[in-house]
């Protein structure tokens, strides 16, 4: 570890030292780059920093001790390497966490994709819900959010509905959304008051930009149509909706909730390029695009990540056997205790691969 820790220190006063090179700042690309690895590298650094100013001082007061002091400097000294051997593990344990491989997309915004699965319209009006939950959740951490497409029912769910979420570290906080949400309540339209059982996958995507991804015009077919409303019907005259095509993939994106077709074009280009960059990730790394399989599934109820029930006013994360007896507060944006247990599960998983 020490002999890592030392090469990281080394690359970053490189980072340290080109980012005020002129050459460097004229290059935008690069100096993002590197602003983007300095800040990456901050933490472990001065964590480090740390452990080296405490290891000359438990080294100086052995030295100390060494020269046979009067008891009540002994005492002290002994007092003081105790405090300091402690502070020594716990950094030394910081630095094991800091050390273990970031996902290189954790600090990106994400693209969030849901979609009804098993259960008709009570699936789409849970998808309207697990909306609505991520909308507040975001908006308790000060994120942007922004609908880039949907596919709306007549009793206000969503066949389908795509977000984005604008803020640091939102792929981090949201990529273990990700599967099927399977929701157990009386539905509204049930007029027997028996329990159902529905279903809607989560997809979560890291936003891709213009110069990571490069997509050739040439690799698209566009095309334009009338947007629709709910149950078909037409909603305007003009050719504003606009289906996006990557031939090569065979990956289709369509946009209608804008008026203006530039608009909708901009908004599928940027689900389009998130697809492609998830797909690409997928494939360099084949053991983590089967694990994303399993959790996006079919949107069949007996696929699940994660189980919201209201008469008992529970949910429940299967992936980590947690259960909270507080869905009002969870479907009202309070995600932090599941997203933090789920963040503290996959750390605890890596450590122990580490060793």
């Amino acid at each position: 570890m020490r002999e890592k820790l030392k090469a990281l220190e080394e690359h970053f006063l490189f980072l340290e030292e080109n980012l005020s090179d002129p050459e460097i700042i004229k290059d935008q690309q690069q100096w993002l780059k590197y602003t983007r690895e300095h800040a990456d590298l901050m933490e472990i650094i001065e964590n480090f920093r740390e452990l080296q100013k405490i290891e000359k001082e438990i080294m100086d007061a052995k030295e100390m001790l060494r020269e046979k002091p009067e008891e009540e400097m002994i005492l002290f000294l002994k007092e003081e390497i105790a405090g300091l051997d402690s502070r020594k593990e716990q950094l030394e344990e910081n630095l094991k966490v800091l050390l273990i491989p970031k996902d290189p997309n954790d600090e990106k915004d994400v693209i969030i994709e849901l979609r009804a699965g098993t259960g008709g319209d009570e699936a789409a009006l849970f998808a309207s819900d697990l909306l609505r939950m991520y909308l507040r959740y975001a908006e308790k951490k000060q994120w942007g959010t922004e609908i880039l497409s949907s596919s709306p029912t007549d009793i206000g769910g969503f066949k389908e509905i795509v977000f984005s979420v604008k803020g640091r570290g939102a792929y981090s906080q949201l990529k273990f959304e990700k599967g099927v949400h399977r929701v157990q309540r009386i539905p509204t339209t049930e007029s027997s008051g028996r329990i159902h059982t529905s279903a809607a996958t989560v997809a979560v995507l890291p936003e891709a930009d213009e110069i990571e991804l490069k997509i050739n015009p040439q690799d698209l077919r566009i095309d334009t149509f009338c947007s629709t409303g709910p149950g078909g019907q037409s909603v305007n005259t003009t050719q504003s909706a606009v289906r996006v095509t990557h031939v090569p993939s065979n990956t289709v994106v369509s946009c209608q909730d804008e008026k203006s077709q530039l608009k909708n074009r901009e908004k599928a280009m940027r689900v389009l390029r998130a697809r492609l960059l998830d797909k690409i990730t997928s494939e360099q790394q084949e053991e983590q695009a089967q694990k994303r399989r399993s959790q996006i599934g079919s949107g069949d109820r007996s696929e699940r990540i994660r189980t919201y029930n209201f008469p008992q006013n529970r949910v429940t994360d299967h992936r980590i056997n947690l259960t909270l007896h507080k869905l009002d507060q969870v479907l009202d944006g309070e995600l932090d205790q599941v997203i933090e247990a789920l963040v503290t599960f996959d750390r605890a998983e890596q450590l122990k691969a580490a060793k």
